[in-house]
């Protein structure tokens, strides 16, 4: 994690140390107790304590004190430096500014869609509606259960709930066109399709 190279969970630990010190554990509480695991990937158990021995090398927090209590495991408790907090002002603006740097899995899978059937594409399609719908019932009961929360706490929660919306509405559509025939191929078509690509290329390049 280079100063220059924006990191979510460098972040996302930076974040909550610009609250108040405290230890590894703890960390990885409040990411799950404020939802922040559903923004950002922590799927890897170790992965917080990876981020934050990356943030200490770079000098972004700093180990503030060190509990030895007796029969429990020593906890280092840690503190966000100066310059870890410029680094995550720095980081924040660049993200909310930022277009066009993400390469999600989804888009390229539908960019080869014709690899498979059109009975299998509905099929795997549905799934991910299915797993979409799912999203939306969990964040719903989630937001449900922040009443009396500010906001701007769930703003986060608000465009995932949007970004969700829209695609629950376009994959019922899409399943909706390959159902039908709307849209549909075959491998003749395929090869007459890629056929005419080449045949245009060679006539603009000549």
């Amino acid at each position: 994690m280079a100063l220059d190279r924006r990191s979510t969970l460098g972040l996302t630990v930076l974040g909550l140390l610009a609250a108040e010190p405290m230890h590894a554990y703890r960390i990885q509480k409040l990411i799950k107790d404020y939802g922040k695991d559903r923004v950002v990937n922590v799927r890897q158990r170790a992965s917080v304590y990876q981020a934050i021995e990356r943030l200490l090398k770079l000098g972004l927090i700093r180990a503030e004190a060190v509990d030895r209590a007796a029969g429990r495991p020593e906890r280092t408790t840690y503190a966000i430096t100066d310059a870890g907090r410029a680094t995550a002002r720095s980081w924040i603006k660049e993200m909310l500014a930022t277009t066009g740097a993400e390469f999600p899995e989804f888009p390229v899978g539908l960019s080869f869609l014709t690899m498979l059937t059109p009975d299998e594409a509905v099929a795997e399609l549905e799934i991910r509606a299915a797993g979409v719908d799912a999203q939306l019932a969990e964040m719903a009961t989630a937001l449900e259960g922040s009443a009396g929360v500010a906001r701007i706490f769930l703003v986060e929660e608000e465009y995932q709930q949007a970004l969700l919306v829209a695609e629950q509405r376009w994959l019922r559509g899409l399943i909706a066109d390959l159902r039908g025939g709307a849209i549909t191929w075959t491998d003749e078509w395929l090869r007459r399709q890629a056929a005419d690509f080449a045949a245009k290329q060679e006539e603009e390049q000549s």
